[in-house]
Order: C-alpha cells, then sequence, then structure tokens
C-alpha cells in the first residue's frame, strides 16, 4: 500500500518548515501494511496544485495525509474541513497574494476529511501527545493543498486529509519563544501514530532507506 505524506518547503523567511521535516524522516518507513511516500511541496499558489497532483499520479495512494505549519499552534491540529477559498495574508514564496478567490470555481463550497479524525485525536492524546480537531485551515496554500487533495480523490475510495503542526523549537527561539513549539522527534512520534490509527492499526516497522524523497 502506498501512503502518501506531503510537507511544504519553508516560508514566510523561516529557513525550516516543520511540515517537510517530518515526511522526510517517515520517507521509507513501513507503517502497518503500507509504505511512506513523502513530497514536497512548494508554497506557491500557481506551483503546489501541479505538483499535489502528480504525487497523486505517481504513486496511486490509498492514505493521503498533507502536513503544514501553523505557528502559534501548540498541539497537533488534526483539520475537519477544507474550504473553496483562497485569501492570502502574505505573500506565498513567488510573490503571489491572490484574495477573495475560490480554489476551484466549479467545486464545492468545502469538503470534509475522510480520515477518521477523532481516532487520531483520542490515539494521539492517549499516547501523550497534544492534540485537537480544527475547523480551520486558514485560506493560504494549506487550505488550497487540503482543498485540491479532497477534490482530487472524492469518490475514490482512498482516506486523505491534513494536519497543521506547531513550530519547532528553532523557530519558537527565533521570536524569543513567543510561540509555542514542538521538537522534531516528538513531531514525527505522532504522525507515524497518526498514521498507523488511519490505517487501522498501531502496527509500526522501520526499512532501510528506499531512495530521496520527492520533491
Amino acid at each position: 500500500m502506498d501512503i502518501l505524506i506531503t510537507g511544504f518547503e519553508p516560508f514566510g523567511g523561516d529557513t525550516v518548515n516543520p511540515s517537510w521535516e517530518v515526511a522526510q524522516a517517515l520517507h521509507g518507513r513501513v507503517i502497518g501494511a503500507g509504505m511512506v511516500r513523502a513530497c514536497r511541496l512548494p508554497v506557491s499558489f500557481r506551483d503546489a496544485p501541479q505538483r499535489l497532483a502528480r504525487a497523486l499520479v505517481e504513486g496511486q495512494p490509498e492514505l493521503v495525509i498533507a502536513l503544514g505549519l501553523a505557528s502559534g499552534r501548540s498541539e497537533i491540529s488534526i483539520e475537519r474541513v477544507a474550504v473553496n477559498l483562497i485569501d492570502a495574508r502574505i505573500p506565498d514564496n513567488t510573490g503571489e497574494r491572490p484574495q477573495d478567490q475560490p480554489v476551484a470555481a466549479s467545486a464545492p463550497d468545502a469538503y470534509f476529511t475522510t480520515l477518521p479524525i477523532k481516532a487520531m485525536r483520542d490515539g494521539l492524546r492517549a499516547a501523550g501527545h497534544p492534540a485537537g480537531l480544527s475547523l480551520t485551515a486558514g485560506a493560504f496554500v494549506c487550505n488550497q493543498v487540503f482543498f485540491e487533495l479532497q477534490h482530487r480523490l472524492a469518490g475514490q475510495g482512498a482516506r486523505s486529509g491534513f494536519i497543521h503542526l506547531p513550530a519547532l523549537p528553532e523557530q519558537a527561539a527565533r521570536q524569543n519563544g513567543s510561540v509555542p513549539s514542538m521538537g522534531l522527534a516528538a513531531q514525527v512520534d505522532a504522525i507515524t501514530l497518526a498514521i498507523a490509527i488511519a490505517l487501522g492499526g498501531v502496527e509500526v516497522a522501520a526499512l532501510p532507506d528506499e531512495g530521496a524523497p520527492t520533491s
């Protein structure tokens, strides 16, 4: 089984993005009956959907979890709904800042995740990871990717959704500790468990490196 995990390149002046660090750390890992394949997405309204579409075609995944950074949040935030809206508060990495635009003009107003989100939240909490459900993935590239993911996989039977991650300690340090943070190892452990729960089990094994993650 192919498990696709996406993460984003750094943005907003940062030199690191926990979503990609976690995805990269999980690349090649065997979890349950599947192997994780990581894909790095650009923080670009124009290019991110195209890269996501290629990744979906390349592997025909049965489980897809897109990861993103939510600086200011203190827990693993499992998103419930993607909205058909782009309203950028800052420019993306190409300088574009679209506002009040649909992600897809002919698509529904919103899509719900198809992940077992309450089981994931409860399992993470039981293992000691701070986790919660979120009703907003924002209106930046994270939400755009979440919406595109659900739109492309609608009716195909694959489980898919989006999880926001807290900042890493080094990112918080650059802001004088004014934002909450979570260490990379803890984030990797949490997403590993979240994947296992989404697959219906918690069996985790490691594999030798199967090659570099796609970018």
